[in-house]
């Protein structure tokens, strides 16, 4: 521990601005910053010295998993202040090439999808909402609940793909399906959604029969690559949320699936976790969380869909949304946590807690963002000049 305590005390000279206390297992406690401790780090035990030098993020992520640390203190406002300064982890890509570099073949990338998406319907009923959406919510006011904020999201996307009756669309990832629903009861659109997820293709095929809906929405386990040797066609495609399992390797290809079936002149919205510049990922978050995700720089999906004959429409950032949005999945979490205790164990239980906490610091501290893309396919100039229909 002697040494343990040497390292740390080395390593807290980058938080100068940050208030906390660090406290060992033997009572000795550190305190960091000039004002009162927002926080306090218990280190229970020795943290693996190598695996800290690979991996910052990954050696912190699996102590807290394993309660080598533990946080007394608010979760969120401790992980805020620390990955205030992230850009200081330290990341050995070649050591962790197995966990940060996965194969993006289609068998792969739909083991990976499902490792998370079929983690079971009962666990994300219990804390997401009754829309069942697994994604950034849109808070129009400061006061919405999670519920009003996704149907807010649900309606907004909806607005910007300026849709019509009689319209088709597709939902590329579509999750439980409430996007599709939604459309389908207010617009009268003929929707198809596809997912690699078995547990949520149940789910909306269930949802689709209570509401009636048969003759408008079809749902299909498909993967986008299948999309341009399908036949179909559509006049509108959505994808909220899915881009980040795509890879990098095949966002052309993407972009290429995407392009064969939809019509001239059709509108594509894309809203996806992007980030400043093009990099791997995070390995906790790949070894844990998302297997193979991956986060696309803004400018890196604008400057892809310009080679594809894409026209960018619009382009919104709804970053602080999605921190409002996690926050709510966390109370949730929390709340539901006597029925969560029975479902999982322990290690489970605190990976999720640190998964919402530390994603909502992340986006809070900018480290990654939100972003909306509106393309259009070739120019289409049947589309409102103003945002002005979207805030009605």
């Amino acid at each position: 521990m002697l040494l343990e305590k040497v390292l740390i005390k080395r390593g807290i000279k980058q938080f100068d601005n940050v208030n906390f206390s660090i406290r060992f297992k033997d009572g000795e406690e550190i305190k960091v910053g000039d004002g009162e401790s927002k926080f306090t780090i218990l280190v229970n035990d020795s943290i693996n010295k190598k695996e800290f030098m690979k991996s910052t993020s990954l050696a912190l992520g699996e102590a807290y998993m394993d309660r080598v640390l533990d946080i007394e203190g608010d979760l969120f406002e401790a992980l805020n202040m620390i990955l205030s300064k992230m850009d200081k982890f330290s990341l050995d890509e070649k050591a962790l090439k197995k966990i940060m570099f996965t194969s993006t073949s289609k068998d792969n990338q739909k083991e990976e999808v499902s490792s998370h998406y079929d983690i079971g319907n009962d666990f994300y009923k219990l804390w997401l909402d009754n829309t069942m959406s697994y994604s950034c919510a849109y808070f129009k006011e400061d006061n919405d609940d999670l519920y009003s904020a996704q149907c807010n999201k649900i309606n907004y996307i909806l607005k910007k793909l300026n849709l019509r009756e009689g319209m088709s669309l597709l939902d590329i990832g579509c999750g439980w399906g409430n996007l599709l629903i939604t459309a389908a009861k207010n617009y009268k659109v003929r929707g198809v959604g596809i997912t690699l997820s078995k547990e949520q293709y149940n789910k909306f095929q269930e949802r689709v029969k209570e509401e009636g809906l048969e003759d408008y929405i079809e749902v299909k386990l498909m993967d986008y690559r299948d999309l341009r040797k399908s036949n179909m066609k559509f006049d509108r495609i959505v994808s909220v949320g899915m881009l980040e399992h795509v890879g990098r390797d095949n966002y052309n290809l993407f972009f290429e699936n995407a392009d064969a079936i939809l019509n001239d002149g059709g509108m594509f919205l894309l809203h996806y976790i992007s980030g400043r510049k093009e990099y791997p990922g995070d390995p906790w978050i790949k070894k844990y969380i998302f297997p193979g995700g991956v986060i696309p720089s803004l400018r890196e999906i604008i400057n892809i869909g310009g080679e594809k004959d894409f026209y960018v429409q619009d382009v919104e950032s709804l970053r602080r949304h999605y921190v409002k949005t996690l926050l709510c999945w966390y109370d949730n979490f929390n709340n539901e946590m006597d029925k969560i205790s029975t479902m999982f164990d322990e290690r489970f239980i605190r990976m999720w807690e640190l998964y919402l906490c530390s994603c909502a610091a992340a986006f809070n501290n900018g480290v990654v963002d939100l972003h909306q893309i509106v393309f259009t396919k070739g120019i289409c100039n049947d589309i409102p000049m103003t945002r002005e229909h979207l805030y009605r």
